[in-house]
């Protein structure tokens, strides 16, 4: 059967997803006005087969990862999402079926973040599946959370909860915990490794009331080690302060050595952030609005070092806190 034409899969599949700046996807180029006053944010992230995701995950899945993932992004930084630029490399023995199964999925996931395709590439890959995203976002001029401006004194807060797409990766290997949990367990955890939830809702409150954010997408110890070392200071975190779902707390319970890979498990996605002690109730305010859940863990602390995580009477340093490609 012939293949169709670069330029007859942009328009069945892709086309659709685009707004207005991206001219229908017929020209060499998006036409994008930012709005007045306000700053553009700009995010980039691959991903690549066995690295971000697994050859068997569903592709709307992936396109829903591929997307969400820098929406996180935009939405650490204060950001309101604007639109997105994708780069799709196909390799050999790619279907219509699952190229129309990607695209429902990225267009799904387009909608729900408010953010539409603006342009892209797609091109063949002679080797493993990989995508591209850049993400575009706003921000009112010079109000854009840093991730290097945690100050000594704030409290540090996370979104949502932790660990559980480390587990959700984990179940994929059949592991005996998961024999211990219910269904909905399982599929709670497998959800959140396939399906990020990027917390866009809590923009707004980071604009107003954190000093320093970053998303949690290389695990919650490495990444806090990141923002903290960045920002010249340190700080402890209360481990049993750490926000787990029912499902994490149940797998833990099992295996208490899972409770290290939750804190250091990637993909959560979640918001860490730095807040100053008197704007903590206004911050989780709002966020409870936003329907956003956010927990205080911990204090930022004058001073250089890895952060302590305090497990009752007994502190921890993670040398290996989170994911490196290298």
């Amino acid at each position: 059967m012939t293949r169709p034409t670069e330029d007859s899969l942009i328009a069945r599949f892709f086309a659709p997803i685009a707004d207005q700046a991206g001219l229908g996807l017929r020209d060499d180029a998006a036409c994008f006005a930012p709005t007045p006053g306000r700053d553009l944010v700009l995010t980039v992230d691959a991903l690549v087969e066995s690295v971000h995701f697994l050859p068997d995950d569903p592709p709307g899945s992936v396109a829903r990862k591929a997307l969400g993932v820098n929406v996180s992004d935009l939405a650490a930084k204060g950001a309101d999402p604007r639109g997105f630029l994708l780069s799709l490399a196909l390799p050999m023995g790619w279907t219509e079926e699952w190229l129309a199964a990607f695209a429902a999925g990225l267009g799904e996931a387009a909608r729900e973040f408010g953010c539409p395709l603006l342009g892209g590439d797609t091109v063949k890959a002679s080797g493993a599946l990989s995508l591209s995203v850049t993400a575009l976002g706003e921000v009112p001029s010079g109000r854009m959370v840093r991730r290097t401006t945690a100050r000594p004194g704030d409290a540090i807060c996370v979104s949502g909860t932790i660990g559980d797409a480390a587990l959700g990766l984990d179940l994929r290997r059949d592991p005996a915990w998961a024999a211990f949990l219910s269904e909905d367990e399982r599929s709670h955890l497998a959800d959140r490794y396939l399906h990020p939830r990027p917390r866009h809702g809590l923009a707004r409150a980071l604009r107003r009331y954190a000093h320093a954010a970053m998303d949690v997408s290389d695990g919650l110890a490495g990444d806090l080690a990141k923002m903290l070392r960045v920002s010249g200071v340190t700080g402890w975190v209360d481990a049993e302060a750490v926000p787990l779902s029912d499902a994490t707390r149940r797998a833990v319970g099992v295996e208490p050595r899972l409770l290290d890979r939750a804190l250091t498990g990637g993909d959560d996605y979640e918001i860490l952030c730095t807040c100053p002690k008197d704007r903590i109730d206004s911050l989780v305010e709002e966020a409870d609005k936003a329907g956003v859940p956010v927990t205080v863990i911990g204090q930022v602390l004058a001073g250089e070092g890895l952060p302590a995580f305090r497990f009752g009477d007994t502190e921890r340093r993670f040398e290996t806190g989170s994911f490196s490609h290298f």
